[in-house]
């Protein structure tokens, strides 16, 4: 126990005493009949986003004895009552609109929050991001055995029930690259409204270029080649041929492939790709987030204000801010569900992680089907927590489910 939980368990102890008078001591509080609860007001507030915060539950998990409260919101205050004095952790979540009525997925917590006077007026200052219409429906990182990583991929999905177009939408993958338990120190100015990206990517297009209609899907390849040839690894179980698009890094020892390229955006404070013969994400697994910058100024490059150092790093990598608002999807992923402990985005983008168990297993993640549409192309399950909107330790396939190709794919008009 550290020394700051002492004093508060020795303050609860003191006020204990005070509420309950009836008690000569605590070994005959079992005996008392006349238990004073006390009671509490809990308040939401918001800097990015006003909702009145139907749809969000609050949930009290009492400390010491593991009880929880859960309450449904609907208004920015609900009250509480009932409560014995201790140490709470209390967090407000879930998915509801804003003012505009846009689709977003607010967070906000107090861990090991003491509860010891009666009437206690709590602010929770919520955090937030939009719920994207373009989604992580699929990844598959681990690669295969012997030590082959070139068939990684990443599929993204129109989830909502309108056209979107990817021009000009971002990828990411978030530093570490590997979770970690040794968490990465940040300026004080730095903290609590951003992730930080090792390296950016963008989807190319004029605007209209790149439509991607409800139920289908774009798969965006390392390398968008058929892994099953002998020059690769026949045991792979990705053929990305028909990928939309790849991470091409200029290899001549892996060619450029037919799949239009991404456009390479930020790398240690560059524009270039830097000196990497490939672009490998962990086969452990890593943090990916897509997302469409709030601010038409946005340049991670040349504007030194999204930029940030791990200052705990002895490489001191020049790292991309992305603010929480601009998010459309993120996932965690990590070596196993042991890792949580180790996680890379805050819990208002992914409470959870997900996982495959092993490296170069030829194993992958899928996000959960919930529905379909009258077409029969899949409703996804997005809770903003991977550890329950995926399968794990899936065998990689392309638009599983039924997810439709968009037309504008290569294979299909021979471009």
């Amino acid at each position: 126990m550290t020394i700051k939980q002492n004093v508060i368990y020795i303050l609860i102890a003191v006020l204990w005493t005070a509420v309950f008078t009836s008690c000569e001591s605590f070994s005959d509080a079992d005996g008392v009949t006349d238990i004073r609860y006390l009671s509490a007001q809990v308040t939401i507030s918001s800097d990015t986003y006003e909702t009145t915060g139907e749809g969000l539950t609050l949930s009290l998990t009492d400390v010491d004895k593991g009880t929880v409260i859960e309450k449904a919101l609907t208004g920015s205050t609900i009250a509480l009552d009932e409560i014995l004095p201790g140490i709470y952790n209390l967090s407000v979540y879930g998915s509801t609109k804003d003012a505009e009525g846009r689709d977003i997925y607010l967070n906000g917590e107090h861990t090991n929050y003491p509860i010891v006077e009666n009437n206690k007026k709590i602010e929770v200052e919520m955090k937030g991001s939009l719920l994207g219409p373009v989604i992580f429906k699929e990844i598959f990182f681990s690669g295969t055995a012997n030590f082959y990583f070139r068939n990684q991929f990443y599929e993204v999905y129109n989830n909502s029930d309108e056209t979107v177009y990817l021009d000009g939408l971002y990828f990411a993958n978030l530093y570490p690259t590997t979770a970690s338990t040794f968490r990465p120190i940040w300026r004080e100015e730095d903290k609590g409204d951003y992730v930080y990206a090792d390296r950016i990517w963008k989807f190319p297009g004029n605007g209209t270029d790149y439509p991607l209609a409800p139920g289908e899907s774009c798969v965006i390849s390392q390398f968008a080649a058929n892994h099953k040839l002998p020059q690769y690894n026949p045991n792979s179980p990705v053929d990305g041929t028909s990928s939309e698009f790849e991470f091409n890094m200029n290899n001549p020892n892996y060619p450029d492939q037919p799949a239009p390229d991404m456009v390479h955006v930020f790398y240690d404070g560059k524009a270039g790709k830097g000196g990497s013969p490939q672009y490998l994400t962990s086969v452990f697994g890593g943090a990916f987030v897509l997302f469409k910058p709030l601010d038409e100024n946005y340049d991670p490059v040349n504007d030194k204000k999204w930029q940030a150092i791990d200052q705990d790093d002895y490489y001191e990598q020049i790292l991309a801010k992305i603010p929480y608002s601009y998010i459309w999807d993120a996932v965690e992923a990590g070596p196993n569900e042991s890792m949580l402990k180790g996680k890379r985005v805050p819990g208002v983008l992914d409470a959870g992680m997900t996982y495959v168990g092993d490296i170069y297993n030829s194993l992958g993640v899928a996000r959960k089907k919930i529905g379909e549409r009258a077409d029969g192309t899949p409703r996804l399950q997005d809770s903003n927590n991977s550890t329950n909107d995926f399968e794990h330790g899936v065998t990689p396939q392309f638009r599983r489910y039924g997810a439709k190709m968009p037309a504008w794919n290569h294979t299909l008009t021979g471009k």
